[in-house]
């Protein structure tokens, strides 16, 4: 059964309406988005906004006085990189529909995104709260050695 051209145009502009209302209301909903993570040692709790920005810094039950400025600076990043982390989840969440391939019209094929290319190797990594990365771990003993000397 063919459907005529008049038809088919019909159809992908129904369609790229709706995709335009999908990615104004996506746009709306990360603007206003944000992910707040508490370190693992429960010391620091940063906020971070949808595009992985620090927007808040709070240091938590004064546990912070008994640390080193090293110690201090690792839970820090530790938590900004798993806010950032997981606001970048959040991120692939709400916009992974507008790039997959169109249902109705089969010549709107979907768009190819490389999650990994714009948010890093962290991102595509099972989400694990518990698990700091190799490199983030050694990063924390190479600074806590560097405080004993």
């Amino acid at each position: 059964m063919d459907q005529s051209i008049q038809q088919r145009l019909a159809r992908a502009m129904e369609e790229l309406k709706a995709t335009e209302a999908a990615v104004a209301k996506a746009e709306t909903e990360l603007r206003g988005s944000s992910c707040t993570v508490k370190s693992r040692d429960r010391s620091v709790e940063v906020t971070v906004d949808a595009q992985g920005g620090l927007v808040a810094l709070r240091f938590l039950d004064g546990a912070y006085r008994d640390m080193g400025p090293a110690e201090l600076a690792a839970s820090v990043l530790e938590a900004a990189e798993h806010a950032r982390t997981t606001m970048a989840r959040q991120v692939m969440q709400v916009l992974g529909p507008l790039t997959r391939a169109s249902q109705a019209v089969p010549e709107l094929s979907g768009v190819e995104v490389d999650w990994l290319k714009i948010f890093g190797p962290g991102v595509m990594a099972e989400p694990d709260d518990s698990a700091v990365r190799p490199s983030q771990r050694r990063l924390r003993d190479e600074i806590n050695e560097d405080g004993e000397e």
